[in-house]
């Protein structure tokens, strides 16, 4: 049984930049490899953090996590990369925010017995990385909407020629 408008959704899900050398499309790529470069930066400030002799690692529950964000960062900045589409983007964007919310919730109230601090280290630049890699990310699935607008050209309606 088929939804209405699911074959819609997938069209819209799967647009891409492609190999095409339309400035908008070269522009959709850079914003793709700079969002997947930031997820990747985040992944390794995570690791590093929690591969420290004292670091997050022997914290319960947090420690883990840190290590999941960060191979979890690493597998969605290298697809981000190599799909270059908007369900990957999407996928990015949820991603980092999620990040994000984790951190300020941890800061503002605590998260699993565990209280983070802004003057932890690396936790400015990782929150304004991964602030990076959404904003990145949220202009190349905007780039990959434009392009996939199909464009009259002059002369012509959207049935064929003009009469």
């Amino acid at each position: 049984m088929q939804m209405p408008g699911m074959h819609k959704l997938r069209a819209v899900l799967v647009v891409g930049p492609g190999r095409s050398r339309r400035p908008v499309d070269l522009a959709a790529t850079t914003a793709f490899a700079v969002g997947g470069a930031l997820l990747l930066w985040s992944a390794y400030i995570h690791f590093h953090l929690w591969n420290e002799p004292d670091g997050y690692r022997s914290i319960p529950t947090i420690g883990p996590l840190f290590l999941l964000q960060s191979i979890t960062a690493l597998i969605i900045g290298i697809g981000v990369v190599a799909v270059r589409r908007l369900w990957a983007a999407i996928i990015g964007i949820g991603f980092a925010l999620t990040t994000i919310a984790g951190f300020l919730l941890s800061v503002a109230v605590g998260l699993f017995g565990f209280k983070d601090s802004w003057l932890a280290p690396f936790a400015k630049q990782a929150f304004a990385i991964e602030i990076g890699a959404v904003v990145a990310l949220i202009a190349a699935a905007a780039l990959c909407l434009v392009g996939s607008v199909p464009h009259a050209r002059a002369g012509t309606t959207p049935a064929g020629n003009a009469t």
